[in-house]
Formats: C-alpha cells, structure tokens, sequence
C-alpha cells in the first residue's frame, strides 16, 4: 500500500492513498471536454507566450502537443471515459484527475502546473512557470 502524499495547493491540502477520491469533478462529458479545452487553451497561450524558436504547440480537439527542436514531444490528451487528463513526455506518463478544482495526478496528488513546470524548464534549459 501507498504511503499518504500531501500536496498543499492554494490552501487546500490533497491527500493520496486510500484517502484521496479516484472520481473527478466532472459528473458529464460535456462538463469534463470544455474544462479541458478551457485548460489547454490557457496552456497554449502560455506556451505561445514562451516565444521560443525550439516550440512547435499544436492545439486540436481535447489535445495539446508540443514538438521541440529535437523532435520529442510533450503530449496532453483528454481520456472522457475516465475523465482523466493524460500527460506523456519523455517516455513517462502522468494521469490527472480534477479535484476540487485542481489538477492532480492520481497516483502521485502532484498538481499538473508543476510537473509541466518542471518537464518545459528541464527541456529549455530555463525556468519556465505555468499558472492559471
């Protein structure tokens, strides 16, 4: 069994293990795709914002891509039926749930904001800080 992780966000503390819910916010579909679209297209705009050279973001229906020079590739794409948000970069995959509000991954509870913080800062070799 997993030990609790505590991930304190804005003032609201998330507890993993047996004790953070599996289920998301979303009670529908429809709730569920235009929370993701709304979320995608604030990170595009950041990513755009990044005005580097090495981006190539791509944004199509419920996905995010973003090619870098080197042709790797960070990847968003909505799971509807688990209503769950998908994160694939560097042979690694994150799955988020939106919890009272937040994203955060399930098995982890690591908001969604740092671990794409931290995949674009290693991968640009800068610091690069996504906000909602």
């Amino acid at each position: 069994m997993h030990a609790a992780v505590k991930t304190v966000r804005r003032g609201t503390t998330l507890e993993h293990a047996s004790n953070m819910p599996q289920r998301s916010d979303f009670t529908d579909d429809t709730g569920f795709r235009q929370a993701v679209g709304a979320l995608l297209g604030v990170l595009l705009d950041q990513v755009d914002e990044l005005d580097d050279d090495e981006l190539d973001p791509r944004l199509t229906a419920g996905n995010l891509s973003v090619t870098f020079e080197d042709e790797s590739v960070i990847l968003l794409s909505q799971q509807t039926p688990t209503h769950e948000l998908w994160l694939s970069a560097n042979y690694t995959a994150w799955h988020f749930l939106c919890i009272e509000g937040h994203w955060v991954e399930r098995d982890t509870g690591e908001p969604i904001l740092t671990v794409l913080s931290k995949l674009f800062s290693e991968k640009l070799g800068e610091s690069v800080s996504f906000s909602l």
